[in-house]
């Protein structure tokens, strides 16, 4: 197990994704806590927020695979179609869902005003603005050319 484990760290394309999403979720946290004056745990595994964590692991999987393997292989072909959907579905959909469970909770708040109505609280902080994606993007790139420099 522990040669396994050894030669998973070795593997330069998988620890530049990993350490982009790692890094994006602490940075997500920083600046939670710089918004809101308060530190919020949920931040460091959470969906949204400020970088997308999902962006930066899919961009650093195919910036790492592109330097490793080429722009021309097969593996970042797949991995940049990856990351195009997941990129689309962080600033897409989540975004929208996340939108719509604003309006849904406002709703429920109102109508417990004038009717008896279970309060149920849908989570509203779902997808990334373009900026976060952007962002999330940037942080993934730079740590898959750091990882090819220097590892």
């Amino acid at each position: 197990m522990a040669e396994l484990l050894a030669a998973v760290g070795k593997n330069v394309v998988l620890m530049s994704a990993l350490t982009a999403w790692f890094l994006a979720q602490v940075l997500k946290t920083l600046t939670s806590y710089w918004k809101h004056r308060r530190f919020r745990a949920e931040r460091l595994v959470g969906a949204g927020g400020m970088p997308s964590s999902h962006t930066s692991l899919v961009v650093g999987l195919a910036s790492a695979v592109a330097l490793h393997d080429g722009v021309t292989s097969a593996l970042f072909a797949v991995s940049i179609v990856l990351a195009g959907i997941v990129m689309y579905d962080a600033a897409g959909v989540r975004r929208a869902a996340g939108k719509q469970a604003k309006v849904i909770n406002k709703l429920v708040r109102e109508m417990r005003v004038e009717h008896t109505i279970k309060e149920t609280r849908l989570k509203e902080l779902l997808g990334h603005t373009p900026l976060e994606v952007m962002a999330g993007a940037f942080l993934g790139f730079f740590v898959a050319f750091l990882f090819h420099r220097f590892f």
